[in-house]
């Protein structure tokens, strides 16, 4: 049976969501990722009744419902809080914007969105996590080992409090690894892990747009970690493979811009290869859905949505039931 294809509606989240799901369906998605943000999941407002009312309007588009995200929020909980944060959070968790105060704030309703999931009836939050050491990236002045473990130290305080309460749940955070959180390529994702001894409720949500780039074996990550891969992203990035203007940090340049080292593109149109990562989903047993993140700043974005679905649903396969040489030897 193939795999759920679903769209995140992070960059659709101008749109009401009926209006959305009129749309998703006529691209041909059979079910959305809902992000917190816009009217698509508000937490505030999710009593029973309010999420009842999204799964019905879901079903009346025919459109499946395995996951939510908030990125967003949790962007918050570990991060360094500055003035950017108030432009991307509710008033209720920016509040006087005190940095302690906000981290607070937003580990809260990262809880509230898991109790949200569950009564929503899905399994998986997807998000960010933040990171009180990113800017520590490039070590200079000298970064020492010190500093980077008080900096997982602090990571791990301030989520296993809110991973032990989506246990308890039967919820499971799925961190989108990517620059800016705590785990960006596969060292940081392994250390992440140990940080909170492994988690059961704390995995990932494999997007390679964010690994290809960087020069990280994308595909690896699927197998070496294998046990944590709770919701993917289909997301593509093309890079260049000659020198540019403008290398891997991106110049303080926006999206789209010429002389970019890299940029995110519309699935089928960069350079990551799904059909080795459909291949190494297969391996490890990966039944869940394909979550398409449209992001394309040179392309009309219901163009790109509709064409994504139907790559997707063209690049994937499932495993074989048998050993391909078998019959050989049941011919004897």
């Amino acid at each position: 049976m193939p795999r759920p294809v679903t769209l995140f509606t992070g960059q659709w989240a101008d749109l009401p969501l009926e209006t959305l799901c009129l749309k998703a369906r006529s691209f041909g998605y059979d079910g959305l990722e809902l992000a917190c943000w816009g009217d698509h999941f508000e937490v505030d407002k999710a009593d029973k009744q309010y999420c009842n009312e999204k799964r019905t309007l879901l079903k009346k588009h025919g459109l499946e419902l395995f996951a939510i995200s908030t990125h967003l929020v949790g962007q918050a909980v570990s991060d360094r809080i500055d003035e950017r944060h108030k432009g991307i959070l509710p008033g209720y968790i920016w509040g006087d914007g005190d940095p302690g105060g906000v981290n607070r704030r937003a580990a809260e309703e990262v809880i509230r969105t898991g109790e949200a999931a569950a009564r929503l009836g899905v399994k998986v939050v997807n998000g960010f996590t933040g990171s009180p050491i990113w800017h520590m990236l490039y070590s200079f002045p000298p970064t020492s080992a010190s500093l980077i473990d008080e900096g997982f130290e602090k990571f791990a305080r301030q989520w296993k409090p809110i991973l032990d309460r989506y246990q308890e749940l039967g919820v499971r955070y799925a961190l989108e690894v990517h620059p800016t959180e705590i785990a960006f390529d596969i060292a940081s994702a392994r250390r992440a892990l140990e940080a909170l001894d492994h988690h059961p409720a704390f995995g990932f949500n494999y997007d390679p747009s964010h690994l290809g780039y960087q020069g990280v074996d994308y595909v690896g990550f699927i197998s070496t970690f294998k046990e944590q891969i709770f919701h993917v992203h289909m997301k593509d990035v093309g890079w260049s493979d000659v020198p540019v203007e403008t290398g891997v940090f991106g110049g303080h340049t926006e999206f789209g811009t010429a002389g970019r080292y890299w940029d995110f593109r519309s699935l089928g149109h960069g350079k990551i290869n799904f059909e080795e990562i459909i291949r190494a989903l297969n391996r490890i047993g990966y039944n869940g859905p394909l979550s398409v993140e449209w992001e394309d700043s040179g392309m009309d974005r219901e163009h790109g949505a509709s064409e994504a679905a139907d790559f997707v649903k063209r690049v994937d396969f499932p495993p074989s039931a048998i050993d391909f040489d078998a019959a050989f030897e049941e011919s004897k």
